[in-house]
C-alpha cells in the first residue's frame, strides 16, 4: 500500500482486506448467477428478464473489477481460486436449475438484499476511517438498490399476468 494510502486508511488494513475479499467472492457468485439464468431463462417475458440479468450480471462483474482493484491497492490479494469464492462468501450462490422467469427474479431478489446489507455495513465501517473504500462500496450499494428495485417491479409484474 503507498505511504498517502496508509495514512488516509485509519482501519486496520487486513479487516479490510477481508471484507472487500468477502463483498468480491460474492459478486462473482451473483455474476455468475445472474449470466446463467440469462441463458436458462424461460417463461413469461422471458427475452425482457434474460436482458436484464445479463445486465445486471455485467454490472455485478464490474463491481469484482472495482473491489479488486481496491485489495491491490490495500497491499492485499483477491482471492485468487474461484473455489475459495463460496467458503468466503456470506451471500450464496442459488443455481439457477428451473429457468422460470418468476424463480430466478425470486432467487435473484434474495442475493440483492444479502448484497445491500453487505455495502450498507462496509460503508458504515469506513465512512470516516478509509474514504476511498466508502466511496466505490457507496456506488456499488447504489447499483444494488436499483437491482433490487428492478427485481421487484419484476415480480409485481408476473402478478398481472
Amino acid at each position: 500500500m503507498g505511504e498517502l494510502a496508509q495514512k488516509i486508511c485509519k482501519l486496520e488494513k487486513e479487516a479490510i482486506i477481508n471484507m472487500l475479499n468477502t463483498a468480491y467472492a460474492e459478486e462473482w457468485l451473483a455474476y455468475y448467477q445472474y449470466w446463467l439464468g440469462a441463458k436458462v431463462a424461460k417463461g413469461i417475458e422471458r427475452a425482457e428478464i434474460a436482458k436484464e440479468l445479463k445486465e445486471h450480471g455485467d454490472e455485478e462483474l464490474k463491481h469484482a473489477e472495482w473491489l479488486a482493484d481496491r485489495i491491490i491497492q490495500l497491499g492485499g490479494s483477491p482471492l485468487l481460486d474461484p473455489n475459495e469464492w463460496k467458503e468466503k462468501a456470506q451471500c450464496k450462490y442459488e443455481a439457477p436449475k428451473d429457468g422460470n422467469t418468476e424463480i430466478l427474479v425470486s432467487q435473484n431478489l434474495v442475493g440483492e438484499r444479502c448484497a445491500i446489507a453487505r455495502y450498507q455495513q462496509i460503508c458504515e465501517k469506513c465512512k470516516d476511517q478509509d474514504i476511498e473504500t466508502f466511496r466505490i462500496s457507496e456506488k456499488i450499494l447504489k447499483e444494488e438498490l436499483e437491482h433490487e428495485q428492478e427485481m421487484e417491479d419484476f415480480l409485481t409484474d408476473f402478478k398481472y399476468y
